[in-house]
């Protein structure tokens, strides 16, 4: 059962949620900025750490090019403070693994800070590939990005699903041709998920493999 499982990072694989709350909110609070609550952020990721600013800022997009850069840094430097894998997120990525199953994340996290973050919490995890975002390259829901990643490695979409917390990775896993696999455990509500119509809404991690078993082990 050698095929592929793409997935998502922040609210997919880790808890990024309170690091990101918290460097976005000593930022703010530097400059005198209204400062959110933490499940404030659940709205707020999702489409790369720009417009998580602009979102942060409420209004007040001016100050844009001062905030967003602060963040990067502040965010780089404090990322692995409260972040966790979700519970059974490691044990299922390790099954997966075994089976040789190929795995892919690709997320709106900036690349470098991706790349950085998953050697972090996850160093004996061979992944085929990881990918955050580039500056030539538009961000989920739009799958160019993956598309073109998945024909670097051999990989056609039918034999591929994508796991994703948000409505933009299951968009994204629609318009690449994948499996698309909703998180429930993530930053976005399972109502949001829903409207968007996923192939599946798992409530666990371990259920990933139950999935490319049902699916592919046939093959």
């Amino acid at each position: 059962m050698p095929k592929f499982a793409v997935f998502d990072l922040d609210g997919t694989l880790l808890n990024t949620l309170p690091d990101i709350s918290g460097a976005m909110n000593r930022v703010l609070s530097r400059h005198g900025l209204p400062q959110h609550p933490e499940d404030s952020y659940r709205r707020f990721t999702g489409n790369g750490a720009r417009l998580l600013t602009l979102r942060a800022l409420a209004g007040r997009e001016a100050l844009l090019d001062i905030v967003y850069p602060q963040y990067l840094k502040e965010y780089s430097a404090n990322s692995r403070v409260l972040t966790r894998p979700y519970d059974g997120v490691t044990d299922m990525l390790h099954s997966l693994s075994v089976l040789q199953v190929k795995l892919i994340v690709y997320s709106n996290k900036d690349d470098p800070e991706a790349k950085d973050v998953i050697r972090y919490y996850f160093p004996d995890v061979p992944f085929a590939a990881v990918l955050g975002s580039l500056p030539d390259k538009p961000l989920k829901p739009d799958p160019a990005a993956l598309n073109e990643l998945l024909s670097s490695l051999g990989l056609r979409p039918d034999d591929g699903i994508y796991l994703g917390d948000t409505v933009m990775d299951i968009q994204c896993a629609k318009a690449a041709g994948l499996y698309a696999v909703a998180a429930g455990w993530g930053f976005q509500t399972r109502e949001d998920l829903m409207r968007e119509q996923p192939d599946r809404l798992i409530v666990h991690p371990d259920e990933v493999l139950a999935i490319l078993k049902e699916r592919f082990s046939a093959d």
